[in-house]
């Protein structure tokens, strides 16, 4: 059974649609690719009432016992018993463009007709799964998710040197006299870890890394669980939302989201290991080619969508269709 959760998808065999997938098949009408399909499946379709077929006169099965010569029936030769398959006949390659619904595989023993090469950028036994559309939306490219990382964390650092600013002066305070001692120690021979650093500069060290943690949070975890957006994301147009449904996610929810990337920035002071897995969790959504997500998205089940060029946000059914970014972009 496929793992891809329901929703709308673009149609495998006619990709300029879209229908929708309930995670074990197709149902409803496609409708365009292009278009905002409801939040849901679609309606059931009406069934047509069948014309009613005329009625078809029967034909006697065999002629009277006896007529004359001139009108006896002519005898019908049997039709001819077909000897060989017509041409054409058997397997055909499907046609182009044609892939399989997500999750398909073929049945045991299958083999490709004679001849059949697989469609461009699919390989000989793998078979491409359709594109995710979650809630109707496509998803955010790894571009401008990382375009709206960097100004994130450029409006960051700018609330750290107005917070953190007269912990960083104190910590250079400290830092000049002992880095003039480990110079002096170097020129006469010695090692420079023979310079102790003082107690006071480590634990300025700690202070400005707590604090640069708490920025980060509030910056953060408070605009994502209201209107999934940040500052960055708004700019670039994409927006995180829930699986499931496309209600706010709720500042618990954004906080879990939050703390699987964001928890580690003390650790920077431990060697830069907190650095380390940060880097790492940014850099897995290349690794999920389906729904593109990180490794903080599937903590709290959430996935970052890109928003059409028309202003309209997904919203959940029961409030409506969607608005425009002024009605909605602070939700």
């Amino acid at each position: 059974m496929s793992s891809l959760p329901a929703g709308w998808y673009k149609d495998p065999a006619d990709t300029s649609t879209q229908r929708y997938w309930d995670g074990e098949g197709w149902i409803g009408k496609a409708i365009p690719a292009d278009a905002v399909p409801p939040d849901g499946p679609p309606p059931p379709e009406e069934e047509t009432p069948a014309e009613p077929t005329p009625p078809i006169a029967t034909q006697p099965t065999s002629p009277p016992a006896w007529l004359p010569p001139q009108h006896a029936p002519p005898q019908q030769a049997p039709p001819p018993q077909p000897t060989s398959p017509p041409p054409g006949w058997g397997p055909q390659p499907p046609p182009p463009g044609w892939q399989p619904p997500p999750g398909w595989q073929p049945p045991p023993g299958w083999q490709p007709p004679p001849g059949w090469q697989p469609p461009p950028g699919m390989r000989a036994g793998y078979y491409p799964m359709a594109e995710a559309r979650p809630h109707g939306y496509a998803l955010a490219g790894l571009g401008p998710r990382l375009v709206a990382r960097l100004l994130d964390i450029l409006a960051v650092l700018l609330l750290n040197i107005v917070v953190n600013g007269w912990f960083a002066y104190q910590f250079l305070q400290e830092f000049a006299p002992i880095y003039r001692a480990t110079l002096d120690q170097m020129a006469n021979g010695g090692s420079a870890y023979d310079v102790e650093p003082s107690g006071r500069m480590e634990g300025l060290l700690w202070a400005m890394l707590i604090v640069a943690t708490l920025l980060w949070l509030v910056y953060e975890a408070p605009s994502i669980g209201s209107s999934g957006q940040t500052l960055g994301k708004r700019l670039m147009r994409i927006k995180v939302v829930a699986l499931e449904n496309t209600e706010p996610l709720g500042f618990g929810r954004a906080f879990r989201r939050w703390a699987q990337l964001g928890m580690w920035t003390p650790a920077w002071g431990c060697l830069g290991i907190g650095l380390l897995f940060q880097f790492i969790d940014s850099l897995s959504p290349v690794f999920d080619p389906q729904l593109r997500q990180a490794y903080h998205d599937k903590t709290a089940r959430t996935v970052v969508i890109a928003l059409p060029p028309d202003d309209r946000q997904p919203v959940d059914a029961t409030t409506g269709g969607g608005g425009t970014s002024t009605s909605t972009g602070g939700r």
